[in-house]
């Protein structure tokens, strides 16, 4: 069933913003589903439908800085705490007290985060594509330059701030074309590939093929063309201001989680088992864009270890 047809949409005012939030199965469990970079709530097309009849009461945000949700100027009003706190705003907005999450990509890391700082909210966590990291001794796009360079997108953000942004707005389209891409691995140039993320505008990429249908790429375009890539970058420019409010945090996790990888993403497996306690690994035959390339793999993980927890 379409997104659109399944979900019902609104507007929720939480923790000074407002988040364009899309659910179904009202009545049912909680589960806040948390999307990624450069994507939106739609990225869980293929979930809803199956969480639902689980008996899943599915709230699907647009995260603040994407969609039609609040885009503050303030870069540091993208900092973990303010994050945390529109979910936890969430939350209060529906009287939940606690619920399951399940995050992808930087939706991931949030829910890391947060269940670190308010872990009496969450039920159970799902998490695909990033692995819990404990906090890094160092700075860690200082790190990051030192080992991967200057033009390595993250450092780039930070370092050269809104001008991979400014750029990737002249050509949304080209851009997201270039991101989601999958069965890259298969060709043997993916190796030898000098493209660059923050060159996304400027090249194509030229290796696999588009990780959805052109129908579905077209919401994207859209959401991206009106909104800007600005905020959603600003996620990524506060990854030290983060690494900063995190001193002192606790960095193991208790609360039951599965993890999901993609066999062929380009985002490193962690050995979590001191960090995460209760944990469960999956591994799907994909890439980076794991709930979108392989959906009924992912739905099958997620419902099963779902059914044991209700």
């Amino acid at each position: 069933m379409n997104f659109f047809e399944i979900c019902t949409s609104k507007t929720v005012p939480t923790n000074g913003i407002e988040l364009e939030v899309f659910e179904a199965g009202k009545g049912g469990i909680p589960i806040i589903l948390c999307h990624g970079w450069p994507e939106l709530a739609f990225s869980w097309r293929f979930q809803i439908q199956s969480l639902v009849e689980l008996g899943f009461h599915c709230i699907v945000p647009n995260l603040r800085g994407y969609g039609n949700s609040s885009k503050p100027n303030k870069v540091s009003s993208y900092d973990v705490i303010s994050l945390s706190d529109d979910l936890n705003g969430l939350l209060d907005y529906y009287h939940i007290s606690r619920a399951f999450f399940m995050g992808h990509d930087w939706g991931a890391w949030l829910l890391w985060h947060y269940t670190l700082l308010h872990k009496d909210r969450v039920s159970g966590l799902i998490n695909l594509s990033v692995p819990f990291r404990q906090r890094e001794k160092t700075d860690p796009i200082k790190f990051w330059e030192n080992v991967l360079g200057k033009d390595f997108y993250i450092v780039h953000f930070n370092n050269r701030p809104n001008v991979a942004a400014k750029s990737f707005n002249k050509n949304p389209r080209r851009v997201l074309t270039n991101l989601f891409r999958t069965d890259h691995w298969l060709s043997e140039r993916s190796k030898n590939s000098n493209y660059k993320i923050i060159k996304s505008a400027e090249s194509d990429y030229g290796l696999g093929k588009l990780a959805m249908s052109e129908t579905e790429l077209e919401v994207f375009v859209e959401a991206f063309s009106k909104g800007g890539f600005e905020a959603p970058c600003n996620w990524y420019r506060n990854i030290s201001r983060n690494w900063r409010l995190s001193e002192g945090l606790s960095q193991v996790i208790e609360t039951p989680t599965l993890m999901i990888y993609g066999k062929y993403d380009m985002v490193p497996q962690v050995d979590m088992s001191k960090s995460v306690k209760n944990l469960q690994i999956r591994t799907l035959d994909c890439g980076h864009w794991i709930q979108q390339e392989r959906p009924e793999e992912t739905n099958n993980l997620i419902t099963k270890w779902l059914k044991l927890r209700l």
